[in-house]
């Protein structure tokens, strides 16, 4: 399909540079499947659209501060050129896959300083681009982030505001425990301590799954049509006790509702043809687009998402282009803020 079919225009006032307090309090458009009419609801009202017997299945991966500002080790004035990274994959546990600002500057073996004496060896360049960095040292890579990274915001908001302390907890879920993530999976930002509870007593089951997400989230599509567009992979897990309760709350009646694109997609990699979920360990690049046909999950929860985005393309395959286009007419005329700290919507098929 044309890449094109999935943009529209975005005033830029509409992008929410931080999240609404209490996080539940945001608007939830809910959109069905049928020709219902859109309803304007919380993102509290949630308990009152499920049923019991409905599961909601969260990612539980935590956002780790990814982004490292350096530079290279060296050069005429022994100062190099000034350096960038994003990480987006672990290799190993001193190897990580980045996204390099100023890359064309790095060559293979060059040493890079960043923050806090925080050493990495740059090494092979790879197809799309990223470079493995191999971190120096014999402390986890993980106290190395903390010594010297920051928060990874997205691009659409990093480049109009500064990164700061309030972002090391607005850009974390409730459900984060593991280290791995990027980016967040922001359609868990809106849960509360109090709408889990009311969840709870509603009767609607809760499961997680993991799957760290990585900073080819934020990359535009540069195709034309969507069969030319490569995705990157991401690593996810699902155990055996959370697949078998998942198959069985479908067996009894109830519906798997995905928190996020990010659970998902990683629900769609792990199901059988005969929507059976199963056990899951391994990375997953899989894209979602009109005509896919899902397998594991009966509906989801979600934040607005980028104009050409793969992302905008999995919510029209899960609801119809032409019913998501409609939807987000609504949410722009009905003033509903946009992205990773904005609104949501509940998609039911």
């Amino acid at each position: 399909m044309r890449v094109d079919l999935f943009d529209f225009d975005l005033p830029e006032d509409r992008i929410a540079l931080r999240p609404i307090r209490p996080r539940d309090a945001a608007w939830m458009l809910v959109v069905r499947g049928d020709e219902a009419p859109f309803e304007d609801k919380r993102v509290l009202d949630l308990p009152d659209l499920l049923e019991p017997g409905d599961v909601l299945v969260f990612n539980d991966t935590r956002v780790i501060p990814a982004q490292l500002e350096g530079r290279r080790e060296g050069g005429p004035d022994q100062t190099g050129a000034r350096i960038g990274a994003t990480l987006h994959k672990r290799v190993d546990l001193r190897r990580w896959q980045a996204f390099v600002r100023n890359a064309k500057r790095v060559r293979e073996g060059d040493r890079i300083v960043f923050g806090g004496g925080v050493t990495a060896v740059a090494e092979a360049r790879r197809p799309d681009g990223s470079i493995t960095l191999a971190f120096e040292g014999s402390e986890p890579v993980e106290v190395l982030l903390d010594r010297a990274g920051t928060m990874p915001l997205p691009p659409y908001i990093a480049l109009k505001r500064g990164v700061d302390e309030q972002d090391q907890s607005d850009y974390q879920t409730m459900f984060a425990k593991k280290d791995g993530a990027v980016a967040a999976p922001t359609a868990s930002l809106h849960f509360t301590d109090r709408l889990v509870a009311a969840l709870d007593a509603r009767g609607i089951g809760r499961e997680v799954l993991t799957l760290h997400v990585g900073a080819g989230t934020f990359l535009p599509v540069k195709a034309e049509d969507t069969k030319d567009h490569a995705m990157h992979s991401e690593f996810g897990r699902i155990d055996a006790g959370t697949a078998e309760r998942l198959n069985a709350a479908r067996a009894a009646g109830g519906r798997v509702i995905a928190v996020g694109t990010t659970a998902l997609r990683l629900l769609e990699s792990a199901a059988s043809e005969d929507g059976t979920i199963r056990e899951f360990a391994a990375d997953t690049d899989i894209f979602i687009t009109p005509g896919y046909r899902f397998r594991a999950v009966d509906g989801l929860m979600t934040n607005f998402h980028l104009p050409k985005s793969t992302l905008m393309m999995l919510v029209s395959a899960l609801m119809g282009r032409e019913r998501m286009m409609a939807a987000y007419s609504h949410a722009i005329a009905n003033e509903y803020r946009f992205y990773s700290y904005g609104d949501s919507s509940l998609l039911l098929p």
